[in-house]
C-alpha cells in the first residue's frame, strides 16, 4: 500500500482515537474497571495504553474499509483484468 493511502488511514484514526480516549476517561476511571467479573490489576497507564491502541486500530480499520469502498469502479476493475504476476 502507498504511503499516502496509510497516511490517510493512520492519521486521522490516530487524531480520533486520541479524543476518543480524553473522552472515554474523562467519565470513568482505569482503577474501577473489571474483566470478566474480575477486579483488573492493571495500572492507569496501562489501561490508558492499550484502550488508545484498540481505539487507533478500531479506527484504522473503519478508514481502511471506507477507502477501499470509496474506490471507482473502474480503478477496482483495472485490479481484476491485470493477469498475475509469476515470480
Amino acid at each position: 500500500m502507498r504511503a499516502s493511502r496509510w497516511s490517510l488511514i493512520a492519521w486521522p484514526a490516530f487524531v480520533v482515537a486520541g479524543m476518543l480516549e480524553m473522552m472515554v476517561f474523562a467519565v470513568l476511571d482505569p482503577e474501577t474497571l473489571s474483566l470478566l467479573g474480575r477486579q483488573m490489576q492493571w495500572s492507569r497507564s496501562t489501561v490508558y495504553s492499550i484502550s488508545f491502541l484498540i481505539f487507533w486500530f478500531m479506527f484504522m480499520l473503519c478508514s481502511a474499509i471506507t477507502l477501499q469502498l470509496a474506490r471507482p469502479a473502474s480503478e477496482v476493475n483495472a485490479d481484476l483484468a491485470r493477469p498475475l504476476a509469476r515470480d
